[in-house]
C-alpha cells in the first residue's frame, strides 16, 4: 500500500455493518492513490452503465438541481430547466472494479450529444437507454478521476474521458444506425 499520509483511500463496502451481520461476503476495499485535490488518470474498461437514470434537471441560470416535476427554479423566476448527464458507470482497472460518475462534460464525449437530445431520442426509442450499456460495455477508456466535490457523494467523479479504441464512435451514432434514424431526424 501507499505509506504517504497525503493520499486518501476510497473504500467500497459490500455490506453496511460487517460487525452485526453473519455469513456476509468479505468487504471489498478499493485503494486508489488520490491526493485530496489532485486528479488521478487510469486506464479502465466499461463493465456496465446504470441505464435507468442517465440525466437530471437543473435551472438554466443558477444550475441548481430541480426535481423532475419542476420546470422552473424557485430562486430564478425567469429561468427554464435543462437536462444534464449524470451517468453511473461500473469500470474495471487491472486490479479493481468500482463505480464512477460521469457528469455532463465527460458524458458528452461518450454520447456525442447533449442530455436533452438523448432524452428526446429515448422518448421515441424507449430501449435506447439499455442499449447504451451494451454499446459501451467492454470499451477501453483513459479516465481522469477526482474525489467528489460534495461531501455526501459516494463515487469518484470522472473529470475527463478519452476512448482508446481507434474506431470509437459516440453512442448516438451507433444508436442512430441501429434504429435506422438519419442524422436530420434526431
Amino acid at each position: 500500500m501507499f505509506s504517504s499520509p497525503r493520499h486518501s483511500y476510497l473504500t467500497l463496502l459490500t455490506s453496511s455493518s460487517p460487525k452485526h451481520q453473519i455469513n456476509q461476503p468479505p468487504l471489498l476495499t478499493l485503494s486508489l492513490p488520490m491526493e485530496p485535490e489532485k486528479p488521478t488518470t487510469t486506464v479502465c474498461t466499461v463493465v456496465s452503465i446504470d441505464h435507468t437514470d442517465l440525466h437530471y434537471t437543473v435551472c438554466s441560470l443558477c444550475q441548481r438541481t430541480l426535481p423532475d416535476s419542476l420546470t422552473r427554479c424557485n430562486h430564478c423566476p425567469a429561468s427554464t430547466s435543462k437536462r444534464l448527464f449524470r451517468v453511473l458507470m461500473s469500470v474495471a482497472t487491472d486490479t479493481n472494479v468500482f463505480v464512477v460518475v460521469l457528469f455532463d462534460r465527460a458524458a458528452r464525449v461518450l454520447f456525442g450529444c447533449s442530455a436533452h437530445d438523448f432524452f428526446s431520442f429515448t422518448n421515441t426509442h424507449p430501449f435506447s437507454g439499455e442499449t447504451v450499456s451494451r454499446i459501451l460495455e467492454g470499451e477501453m477508456l483513459r479516465v481522469t478521476l477526482s474525489n467528489p466535490r460534495n461531501g455526501n457523494a459516494q463515487h469518484l467523479r470522472v473529470v475527463s474521458v478519452v476512448p482508446l479504441r481507434s474506431g470509437f464512435r459516440p453512442v448516438m451514432y451507433s444508436l442512430s444506425e441501429l434504429y435506422g434514424v438519419r442524422s436530420s431526424d434526431r
